[in-house]
C-alpha cells in the first residue's frame, strides 16, 4: 500500500515556561524546521482571582481584581514569547499568541482560527491526587482537538 508522507504545514506549540514546554518547543522546532512549516507559539494566562483585599462582603462591596497583575502578566507573556520566538527566526513564519483564559479552551481556540494541523504541548506527567486536582491540559486538548497532537513527556 503506498501512502503520501504527512506533512504538517502549520504547527502551534504551547508553551508555559516550564521544562515540559521547553522540551516541547525544541520538538516543535525541529519538526518545523524539516518540513519548511510556519509555527504559532501560544502562551495563555489563566485570569487573576478577585481578591477580598479592600472590599467588605458585609458592606455589599464586591471582590476585586487588581488591573496591574494581569497587565504584569501579560507583559511578561508577550516577553517571553518573543525571546522564544527569537530562536525561530529562521523558520518560514513565526505567529505569536498570548491570551487570557482557560488553558484548555484557549489552545482549542488558536488551533482552530489559525488552522493548525498538529499542536504540539508538554505534559508535567502528573498522576494521582495532583492530576485528579488539576486536571490535565494536554489529555483535554488532545481530547477535543481536531487535529493531531504531539504531547511530549517532562521526562524524555
Amino acid at each position: 500500500m503506498e501512502t503520501k508522507p504527512l506533512a504538517y504545514n502549520r504547527i502551534l506549540i504551547a508553551t508555559d515556561d516550564s521544562e515540559c514546554s521547553k522540551k516541547a518547543l525544541q520538538h516543535g522546532y525541529s519538526l518545523a524546521k524539516v518540513m519548511g512549516a510556519s509555527v504559532a507559539l501560544i502562551h495563555v494566562i489563566e485570569p487573576a482571582a478577585p481578591t477580598n483585599y479592600g472590599a467588605d462582603p458585609l458592606m455589599g462591596q464586591q471582590p476585586i481584581i487588581i488591573p496591574e497583575t494581569t497587565e504584569i502578566q501579560e507583559e511578561s507573556s508577550r516577553s517571553m514569547l518573543d525571546e522564544i520566538s527569537k530562536g525561530f527566526e529562521d523558520l518560514k513564519e513565526v505567529f505569536t499568541f498570548n491570551r487570557i483564559g482557560n488553558p484548555k479552551q484557549e489552545i482549542l481556540t488558536v488551533a482552530s482560527e489559525w488552522a493548525a494541523d498538529l499542536i504540539i504541548m508538554g505534559t508535567h506527567g502528573r498522576t494521582g491526587f495532583d492530576h485528579f486536582i488539576s486536571g490535565s491540559v494536554s489529555e483535554s486538548v488532545t481530547r477535543r482537538a481536531s487535529c493531531p497532537v504531539l504531547v511530549v513527556p517532562g521526562k524524555c
